[in-house]
């Protein structure tokens, strides 16, 4: 059986929970076991398609700090991301 070597970094999964030894005795203990691969299931990489058709396409610019930081206050404040805040207007943009 594989054991965890102690060290004064403490390791975390990506969700933020520590990786005790003993944590990390039982997912050694497991991965020696095996796994059943045809059972597994596949995860989405990435953030879903904010379309029909597949991928969205990502566009990016530059802007001032004031324009930055103001966009953000009115995201905040209307209870939205920054990022559908720019779709919005570009969107209203490209209708005129």
């Amino acid at each position: 059986m594989a054991k965890m070597r102690t060290t004064q970094t403490k390791h975390r999964t990506k969700s933020g929970a520590e990786i005790t030894p003993k944590v990390a005795d039982a997912l050694a203990d497991e991965a020696e076991r095996g796994y059943e691969l045809s059972k597994a299931r596949r995860r989405r990489v990435g953030r879903p398609s904010l379309g029909e058709r597949g991928a969205s396409r990502r566009v990016s610019f530059r802007t001032t700090r004031d324009l930055y930081q103001a966009a953000q206050r009115r995201a905040k404040k209307e209870g939205r991301t920054l990022s559908d805040l720019a779709r919005d207007a570009v969107a209203q943009y490209v209708k005129s």
